[in-house]
């Protein structure tokens, strides 16, 4: 039976104490971790290759790629105008793509805090103006 929308199934929520599951797992893993390691180093070594993968992937993180610092002319008054002017960039090949986009997600993520700069800004106005 399904509760109605906005009905909590568990109104008074978890009780205070009470002990998350994985914090058990990882108290009791705890007391026999190092053997756990050692028995997958073993496996590993004797050619399982999920003991060998599980060694690896903690042993050696993913590789990341990093960009190299760039430079290159951002122009434009408007926020517009300079994300293009970074395409412009990527097509010219002064910029990698990947460099590009971060760039990109960058000014979208200005243009957000702008707005809310904005609608802050009006919202002062209009209440300084109900008060007035």
């Amino acid at each position: 039976m399904a509760f109605k929308k906005g009905q909590s199934g568990n109104p008074a929520g978890r009780p205070k104490g009470r002990v998350d599951a994985r914090t058990r797992w990882r108290k009791a893993l705890e007391k026999d971790g190092e053997k756990l390691v050692k028995k997958a180093i073993e496996l590993a070594l004797a050619g399982d290759s999920q003991a060998l993968k599980l060694c690896i992937d903690r042993a050696i993180p993913a590789y990341r790629p990093a960009a190299e610092p760039v430079s290159f002319e951002l122009s434009g008054e408007t926020l517009t105008e300079r994300a293009n002017s970074v395409l412009t960039a990527v097509a010219a090949g002064q910029l990698d793509p990947q460099t590009g986009k971060a760039l990109i997600d960058a000014i979208g993520s200005l243009v957000k805090v702008s707005e809310i700069d904005d609608i802050t800004r009006r919202l002062a106005e209009l209440e300084g103006k109900t008060n007035a």
